[in-house]
C-alpha cells in the first residue's frame, strides 16, 4: 500500500518483543526523550493496552479521553489524540485498556493490519512536523503488533540480558520476516539493544557475546545497564532522563539516541542512491 505523496515522512520505529518485562516501554519513553533532547520532534504511540508509556510520560488514566483505540477503531486522527508531555519536543498518543479488545473488534475489518499504517500517513500527521514516531508495542505478537510492523520503517528490539533471551527472539524475527514478505516489504531491523545489563554478572556478558556473534551489526553498541533510577522513574511519571539526568541509565539512553541518529545518517546516502 503506497504512502501518501508529498507528505513529510517521520521515521517510524516499532519497539517490539513478544516477551514482557524486557524494557520495551522504558526504551520507548527514554529513547524518545533522548531524541527530543537532541532537538528532534518525537511522538510516542502507546499501542499497549496496559498504557504504561502513557503513565510514564505523565498522562493519568482518568485524563485519557481520546486514545489510540479511538484512532484505530473510530478513525480519530493522530493529531487529535496526541498530547504534549513535560519533555520539550516529546508528545504521547495515550492508550487505555480499551485496546485489549481491539483484536476481536478488528477481526472482520478487511484493512485490519493497515489501520495504523494509514493513520500515520495523513496530511494532518505531516503537518505535525515530526522527526520520529516510536510505537510501544504490547508484549505479544497480536494484531496490534502486526499493525505496528506494517506501519513502521523498522523494528527496534529490546533484548533482556538473561538466559533464553535469544531463543525468544527467533519467533519475533520470524514474524518480522512474514510481515516483510506480505504487507511491508521495506520493513527492516533497526537494531537490537541489550537491556538490564549487569556487568557484574557473567550471564549478561555471555548473552552479549552470543548476541553479537549471531546477530553482528544488528546489535547496538550501546548497552542499557540495570539501574535503579531507570526502575524508579516511572513511579514519578517521568523518563529517567528527567528524573535523574546524570544516572547511568540516563547516560545510556542518551548514547542510544545518538547511535540511532548516527545509524540513520549513515543510511541516508544509500537511500538516495
Amino acid at each position: 500500500m503506497p504512502d501518501a505523496p508529498d507528505l513529510q515522512k517521520p521515521k517510524i520505529i516499532a519497539i517490539a518483543n513478544q516477551k514482557g518485562g524486557v524494557g520495551k516501554t522504558t526504551t520507548a519513553i527514554n529513547l524518545g526523550s533522548g531524541l527530543a533532547e537532541l532537538g528532534k520532534r518525537v511522538l510516542v504511540v502507546d499501542l499497549d493496552p496496559q498504557g504504561n508509556a502513557s503513565t510514564g510520560l505523565g498522562v493519568n488514566a482518568e485524563d485519557r479521553e481520546s486514545t489510540t483505540y479511538d484512532m484505530l477503531l473510530d478513525n480519530m486522527s493522530l493529531s487529535e489524540i496526541a498530547r504534549n508531555t513535560e519533555v520539550e519536543n516529546l508528545q504521547i498518543a495515550p492508550a487505555t485498556t480499551d485496546l485489549s479488545s481491539a483484536d476481536i473488534e478488528l477481526v472482520g475489518n478487511e484493512k485490519r493490519i493497515f489501520l495504523l499504517h494509514d493513520a500515520l500517513r495523513t496530511e494532518e500527521v505531516a503537518n505535525m512536523n515530526l522527526d520520529f514516531i516510536l510505537i510501544d508495542c504490547p508484549p505479544s505478537l497480536n494484531l496490534l503488533t502486526v499493525n505496528a510492523m506494517v506501519a513502521s520503517h523498522s523494528v527496534l528490539v529490546p533484548l533482556q540480558s538473561e538466559f533464553f533471551a535469544l531463543e525468544g527472539l527467533s519467533q519475533l524475527m520470524l514474524s518480522i520476516r512474514e510481515v516483510r514478505q506480505s504487507a511491508n516489504t521495506s520493513l527492516r531491523i533497526e537494531g537490537i539493544v541489550l537491556t538490564m545489563y549487569d556487568s557484574r554478572n557473567n550471564l549478561s556478558k555471555q548473552v552479549e557475546d552470543d548476541a553479537r556473534e549471531n546477530l553482528g551489526d544488528l546489535v547496538f553498541d550501546t548497552i542499557i545497564p540495570r539501574n535503579v533510577r531507570v526502575s524508579e522513574a516511572p513511579s514519578f511519571a517521568m523518563p529517567v532522563l528527567s528524573y535523574d539526568p546524570t544516572s547511568r541509565g540516563s547516560l545510556a539512553y542518551r548514547e542510544l539516541a545518538e547511535e540511532v541518529l548516527r545509524r540513520q545518517s549513515e543510511e541516508e546516502p544509500e537511500a538516495v542512491a
